[in-house]
């Protein structure tokens, strides 16, 4: 059973969050709020998100799986403005979703969630932690995009730095420690990745949103922010694009 309303600012937010890494996803609901984990299916990805029950204007919810096509509500919100509250409801006997706004109503075929599972969030102990605004990470991306398809990033007791070269061209990013919220680090570490990932990951945050970040040297990415005035969380992990020797 789900009987609930949410701002679409919040909805939107939580779509483009998700649509990064997959188009069709189980929400796992409780009387709590909703959880969702997935993993890209290229497997290198994965996106473990939980919005509170008072991210609602009103939350009513039984435990249950919903399978959920990202694209069908990533259309229904181009019918919603700034700010509209849009009504959602599990008609469990027709076993479709049904989303109000603006008197228009429409439900959507959910999807059968017997083959889609909870991938298990890997238990990473990584050496070096930062928080660094986001302002910095999507400028560095940006400029990134010119240049490569990928970006090495790299962090060290004295800063941070987002690195991408081809052929004769190179752009970097570098912040020291000061400019960064914090840090903490006892040695440098290094690790490149895919850009379109790890820009897709990023581009969803605003500038002013506090990025938490793990790295180990060749080992997956964690990036860690909330979103929803506090009420939601999300943590992407991106693992490393090994360089041939």
């Amino acid at each position: 059973m789900l009987n609930a309303e949410i701002n679409s600012n919040v909805l939107k937010e939580l779509v483009e969050i998700v649509g990064t890494i997959v188009d069709e996803v189980k929400i796992n609901l409780s009387e709590d709020g909703l959880n969702l984990k997935a993993v890209d299916p290229a497997h290198v990805a994965m996106v473990d998100l939980n919005l509170n029950k008072d991210a609602f204007e009103s939350y009513e919810a039984d435990e249950t799986e919903l399978g959920i096509n990202l694209k069908k509500i990533e259309q229904f919100l181009k019918l919603s403005g700034a700010g509209d509250i849009i009504r959602m409801e599990h008609d469990e006997e027709e076993n479709r979703l049904v989303m109000e706004v603006n008197n228009i109503t429409q439900k959507m075929a959910l999807l059968d969630t017997a083959g889609m599972t909870d991938p298990n969030v890997p238990s990473l102990d990584l050496p070096l932690s930062l928080k660094v605004k986001g302002k910095h990470v999507l400028n560095g991306v940006k400029a990134s995009e010119n240049i490569s398809d990928h970006i090495s990033i790299t962090a060290n007791p004295d800063g941070f730095e987002i690195f991408s070269e081809e052929d004769e061209d190179m752009v970097r990013l570098s912040l020291g420690k000061d400019e960064l919220e914090e840090i903490d680090a006892n040695e440098e570490v290094r690790s490149l990745f895919a850009l379109d990932y790890f820009s897709s990951m990023v581009k969803c945050v605003s500038s002013d949103t506090i990025l938490d970040i793990e790295l180990g040297a060749d080992y997956p990415i964690k990036i860690q922010f909330t979103f929803a005035d506090g009420n939601g969380d999300v943590r992407y992990l991106l693992a490393p694009r090994i360089e041939s020797t």
